[in-house]
């Protein structure tokens, strides 16, 4: 007994540091931002009114946050299945016996090392009033297209590039989870007639569904996280008229903007359920767990 308590204290020694930091940066903000979304905070004066559910009644009389909620959800809509798509494809023709370039699939993989930051600034200058994309089009089109300042497109310009930028890391994801597929499957399925779709469809696809759920899963969060494209593209106000306004945009302005932390917090709070509850949803309807068992 003596020896298994001391294995169990080395052993929470060792979790210790962990366990404290996790504890300081993410379990006590969560607590304390609970508690403040049902109080009106004051972040110059200090002050705090208790306002019960006050705050969510502001927040669902606010025309900005059905602005934002009909955009993220878009957002979210547009670019998750055609980023999911576009990498399982990809990584598909990557592990087939299809030869690409060293240099190809090196320029191929350079967005994702480029900082969402410095993209944003590469999509403005692409797409502003008088960049390449817009004379382009009006030189071959004869229509001059305004992206940015447009509210029917400039969302969609943060959708090709978080698409752009993305595709190449859930590609390799994908790519990894091919490589781990038993060959025998591709022969069998090849002996019964089956084409090289057939054998994509009836055999990779079902195969990659854990791989699937978990890019499936990772870009639904960041897209509903998506909130530096959208602020610097905006300069901040979610504009032209609200078209680029998220989630946490909107939960930035809230805080930051009109000094009312309670709010923003009530909000992150009900973005939080949200992405809980849309994954608990994926995962059902992509039966992730039952996959290969």
């Amino acid at each position: 007994m003596g020896k298994k308590r001391y294995n169990n204290i080395q052993g929470y020694s060792f979790l210790m540091p962990a366990l404290v930091v996790i504890l300081v940066f993410t379990l006590v903000p969560i607590a304390y931002a609970f508690f403040m979304m049902f109080f009106k905070v004051d972040l110059l004066s200090g002050t705090r009114t208790f306002v019960g559910f006050g705050n969510f009644e502001k927040i669902f009389s606010d025309p900005k946050f059905w602005a934002s909620f009909q955009n993220t959800f878009k957002y979210v809509a547009v670019v998750v299945p055609i980023q999911t798509i576009i990498a399982m494809i990809l990584a598909a023709l990557l592990n087939s016996k299809v030869k690409f370039d060293r240099a190809f699939l090196t320029v191929m993989f350079i967005p994702t090392l480029t900082s969402s930051s410095a993209m944003t600034l590469i999509f403005m200058w692409l797409f502003n009033n008088n960049g390449l994309v817009t004379n382009l089009i009006e030189s071959v089109f004869g229509a001059k297209v305004q992206f940015l300042t447009n509210p029917d497109l400039a969302l969609t310009v943060i959708m090709v590039m978080n698409i752009f930028s993305t595709v190449p890391h859930f590609m390799v994801v994908f790519l990894s989870g091919l490589q781990d597929i038993p060959g025998s499957l591709y022969e069998a399925a090849s002996i019964d007639g089956a084409t090289k779709v057939k054998q994509f469809f009836h055999v990779t696809v079902p195969q990659l569904m854990p791989i699937t759920f978990y890019v499936v899963t990772m870009g639904l969060v960041g897209c509903f996280q998506i909130f530096d494209q959208a602020f610097i593209i905006s300069n901040g106000t979610g504009g032209p008229q609200n078209s680029t306004l998220t989630f946490s945009l909107y939960i930035y302005q809230l805080a930051f903007s009109s000094n009312d932390m309670g709010r923003a917090t009530a909000l992150a709070f009900l973005l939080g359920i949200i992405i809980f509850t849309v994954t608990f949803i994926v995962n059902k309807l992509l039966k992730a767990d039952e996959v290969n068992g």
